[in-house]
């Protein structure tokens, strides 16, 4: 008599999605308690908000020159800016084909700037104010749409670089995003435009829609993400690849064949030696 194991099986794709939805769920638990905390006045809060904005604010008004390096930093990583790099990027996918990739960058994008707008108008919270203001800004300020859109816009280009990265590129491309999206944030406290808590707000409400997008579009289109993360890799990698041989080979004269062939044998998804088809869950592994 055989023993066989009734246990149901983890698929990685599940795992996956677990993951994400982890991430969503998360973030929203702790976006309601930051919310619930703002909404009903919490002192030890309040007073944080109120003793690093004014003591900022007093820094910013006795150094001028850094605070219009400060400023001029705050319009490069303003929402303007992540959101048409997305775009971008989302018509070049479309363009090579990666369709349901596409799709999920532009998701990204309308319900990361559609959500920031209806959670401002939801909790209504006013800006910091101040009678000699370093900068302005309009509308309400929670959640902070200057570190919800880097916050989506940095995690989706590490996102699309992963696969193709090694360790060293890996850590080296999410240091360089966490950088960004914390000096983008800050730069809104250090300006009086944002009160801390804010900027809090805009980077787990990033993590709401990262999560939340990924696990519909997957649910949606079972394993399509990963299939477009290897079509991207064989569609663009063999040309790169034959542009650096080339750039290191001696000129010699044309062989016939290469006119045949221009770009040479593509790595299909599936053949030996490729790290994509060896791992293929692209951003969701």
């Amino acid at each position: 008599m055989h023993l066989t194991n009734s246990s149901p099986t983890i698929t990685p794709r599940d795992r996956h999605l677990l993951r994400h939805a982890a991430l969503a769920v998360c973030c929203a638990g702790l976006f309601a308690v930051l919310a619930a905390l703002v909404q009903t006045g919490w002192g030890p809060l309040a007073r944080f908000d109120r003793a690093l904005t004014e003591d900022l604010h007093r820094y910013a008004t006795d150094h001028t020159v850094w605070t219009a390096s400060v400023q001029m930093f705050s319009d490069i990583g303003g929402t303007i800016t992540m959101r048409s790099v997305l775009a971008a990027v989302t018509l070049w996918l479309w363009l090579i084909g990666a369709r349901t990739l596409a799709g999920w960058v532009a998701a990204q994008t309308l319900v990361g700037w559609g959500g920031q707008w209806i959670l401002k108008l939801s909790f209504g919270r006013h800006r910091p104010y101040f009678s000699d203001p370093v900068s302005h800004a309009g509308g309400l300020a929670l959640p902070s749409g200057h570190a919800m859109a880097s916050a989506i816009t940095c995690a989706v280009l590490v996102g699309l670089l992963w696969p193709r990265a090694r360790r060293a590129g890996r850590i080296t491309a999410c240091s360089i995003a966490g950088l960004t999206v914390l000096a983008i944030g800050s730069s809104r406290v250090f300006l009086g435009v944002h009160w801390p808590s804010d900027v809090l707000g805009g980077w787990l409400a990033a993590g709401i829609v990262l999560g939340a997008v990924t696990v519909i579009v997957e649910l949606a289109r079972p394993g399509a993400l990963a299939r477009d993360f290897r079509r991207v890799d064989w569609r663009t990698r063999p040309r790169v690849q034959r542009v650096l041989v080339s750039a290191d080979r001696p000129p010699r004269d044309t062989d016939p064949a290469d006119l045949a062939d221009p770009v040479g044998p593509v790595d299909r998804p599936g053949s030996v030696g490729d790290p994509i088809a060896d791992h293929p869950d692209g951003l969701l592994r």
